[in-house]
Parts: structure tokens; C-alpha cells; sequence
């Protein structure tokens, strides 16, 4: 129970850590540049969103999740 706390824990955090550094990568002067030009934001800053969005899911259903 508490390791299945910690490991939530632990994936939120890192899930948060790669929100933030793809949001700074998609925001930096290459990315705005690809993104005037290409009107994507790039890859990487996209593959870092959603591994970010799934790990936030991820520890906070093993965090809130109730089991009986």
C-alpha cells in the first residue's frame, strides 16, 4: 500500500518535470522559430507532453485511486 503511494508519487513528479522542460523547449528561440515555420511545435517537445500527461495520469490514479 504505501509503495504503490510512493510509486505514484514518484510518477507524478517526473510526469510534472517533463511538463515543464517540454513546455520550455516549445517556448526556447529554435522552437518558436519551428513553430513560425512549420506551425507545429516539434516532436520532441510533443513526445515530452504526452510521456508528461501520462505519467501525471498514471501517479495520480495509484494516488487517489481506493482500493479495498
Amino acid at each position: 500500500m504505501i509503495m504503490n503511494k510512493f510509486t505514484g508519487l514518484i510518477c507524478l513528479a517526473v510526469g510534472v518535470v517533463l511538463l515543464i522542460w517540454g513546455h520550455n523547449m516549445a517556448q526556447s528561440i529554435g522552437g518558436q522559430l519551428q513553430n513560425t515555420f512549420t506551425g507545429s511545435p516539434g516532436d520532441k517537445p510533443m513526445y515530452l507532453y504526452i510521456g508528461g500527461a501520462v505519467l501525471c495520469a498514471a501517479g495520480a490514479f495509484q494516488l487517489f485511486w481506493k482500493r479495498k
